[in-house]
């Protein structure tokens, strides 16, 4: 009984893995263009480097009250995460197999 259905479970996925096809990422229409430009200046213009700035800023300040490396190293981590994640994220939607 169990391994009729194990044989039946195999060849479903053996079919499903078999009939995929390649993703191609949505980069048509232009619904949504005018937000995507508004965000991605946002973000990498003056707002960007001004939370970027207060980020590396704050966690300066709290290094030294703590007498810990971590806040500054995560004030850090986060304006390199804030400079290059559109171009990340820009990157993996527009990639084609």
């Amino acid at each position: 009984m169990y391994s009729r259905r194990n044989w039946i479970k195999g060849a479903l996925a053996l079919v499903l893995l078999t009939a995929a096809t390649g993703a191609l990422a949505g980069n048509t229409g232009t619904e949504f263009q005018s937000l995507y430009t508004w965000l991605t200046g946002m973000v990498q213009g003056y707002f960007g480097k001004a939370a970027a700035i207060a980020a590396i800023g704050l966690g300066a300040l709290f290094s030294l009250a703590r007498l810990n490396p971590m806040p500054i190293l995560s004030g850090v981590a986060f304006a390199v995460f804030l400079q290059y994640a559109p171009t990340i994220s820009t990157g993996i939607l527009t990639a084609t197999i």
